[in-house]
């Protein structure tokens, strides 16, 4: 299997005016966190807040007119259906998707919002695939693949291409890995342009499929887990796009977990974007591989930026606790009139907040005339919280971190 260049140049043609040309700019807070030289793709300003939107589009504008009036069908964990119900709907064609049951809910409204008919099966992307393929048959409908299709990977290669025109020097490209079908359609278009460009692919450390694949390695049975970047949760990389991208990847590099939280906890307080797990994996490399990419030219694509808002909010939580500015202070000490009181006056002075307390005089490691209670604060930085907890130890009140 090969995917020509000239695909992804009609690709970008047939998609122009249909699709956002998003910005590709500069970021000189996040090159200097990381030691390379910035640019970010803004693939999470498109309609549907994510990129696949092109290889969607890029597939139905070229179907026939009585496969359009039967409808076409896909699995997916969010964005591929949204992309294609959004498209679908325009041009008129019935799509209908079946989704993981896993999958978060602000991707499952979007996607019915679109006018798509949607059906939850599976634990995976793997089974609901499976299901989606018994639909097409019985229905008679067209199956848009998200990753395993040519026209699909075409779509996504306009990505790189539209980086390379706004950045021409750009070094390297990290890329997440799914199924393949964005990192072959980029490191197709972009290796033709510039034949010394680095291409990294990334992988959530959970869901090594492509770099299983690589080692001759079978996933299906060990890969899995509740990793944060569902969207390339996928357990088995597709055939055709794993032919198209392995000879043009220099490097696999694995992600855990924590990058992820710190790549979307970044993007929101410095380029004040949302990005869901996936969106962050390229931010996320340079967090965990410094060394790869300090002094580079490096071009990050936020691939979406559906994530849910109850854990945009935990992530952005999470990311104060690890800084070191949320804090829970644990304080023991006689039960007496005052001692809160005391307590809460000295974190006052010292310029903290107090989010949360709990008092516990039942705890039997507590002297029976003693009480404790957990003070939780909310500070600047590491050091201001060292401070407070200075404080209240020179004042007779020694906490511990909890």
């Amino acid at each position: 299997m090969s995917l020509a260049f000239d695909d992804i140049l009609a690709a970008q043609e047939r998609l122009r005016g249909h699709i956002e040309r998003t910005p590709c700019r500069h970021s000189r807070t996040l090159s200097e966190i990381t030691g390379a030289e910035v640019w970010v793709k803004f693939e999470n300003l498109q309609f549907t807040a994510a990129y696949k939107e092109r290889g969607a589009l890029n597939k139905l504008l070229q179907l026939g007119e009585n496969v359009r009036a039967r409808g076409v069908i896909a699995a997916s964990a969010g964005n591929h259906s949204q992309g294609l119900a959004y498209h679908a709907a325009r041009l008129g064609i019935p799509v209908t998707i079946v989704m993981p049951k896993g999958t978060p809910f602000v991707k499952v409204q979007q996607t019915r919002a679109h006018g798509a008919e949607v059906v939850i099966e599976g634990d995976g992307y793997d089974e609901a695939s499976a299901t989606a393929r018994k639909l097409c048959d019985e229905r008679e409908l067209t199956f848009v693949h998200p990753f395993n299709d040519a026209d699909v990977m075409a779509g996504q290669g306009t990505v790189a291409l539209e980086m390379l025109e706004d950045v021409p020097d750009l070094e390297i490209l990290p890329i997440p890995i799914g199924g393949g079908g964005l990192i072959a359609g980029m490191a197709t278009a972009a290796k033709h342009l510039k034949k010394d460009i680095r291409i990294i692919g990334l992988e959530p450390a959970m869901f090594p499929s492509f770099t299983a694949k690589m080692r001759g390695v079978q996933t299906a049975q060990n890969g899995g887990g509740a990793t944060i970047a569902e969207g390339i949760a996928v357990k088995t990389v597709g055939d055709l796009s794993y032919a198209v991208a392995r000879p043009l990847i220099d490097e696999v590099l694995l992600i855990e977990e924590p990058y992820f939280e710190r790549g979307i906890a970044l993007y929101c307080n410095v380029e004040k974007t949302v990005v869901e797990g996936a969106g962050a994996t390229s931010l996320a490399a340079l967090l965990a591989y410094p060394e790869r990419f300090r002094g580079k030219k490096v071009g990050l694509v936020i691939t979406g930026g559906n994530i849910d808002t109850r854990l945009l909010a935990s992530v952005l939580t999470r990311e104060l606790v690890r800084e070191s500015r949320i804090v829970s202070l644990r304080i023991i000490g006689d039960d007496r009139p005052g001692l809160l009181a005391n307590v809460s006056a000295i974190i006052g002075q010292m310029g903290a907040n107090i989010i949360e307390v709990a008092h516990n005089r039942l705890a039997l490691d507590v002297p029976a005339k003693g009480a404790e209670f957990d003070v939780m604060i909310e500070t600047r930085d590491a050091q201001h919280t060292q401070e407070v907890m200075d404080a209240l130890r020179e004042r007779g009140y020694p906490p511990r971190v909890v």
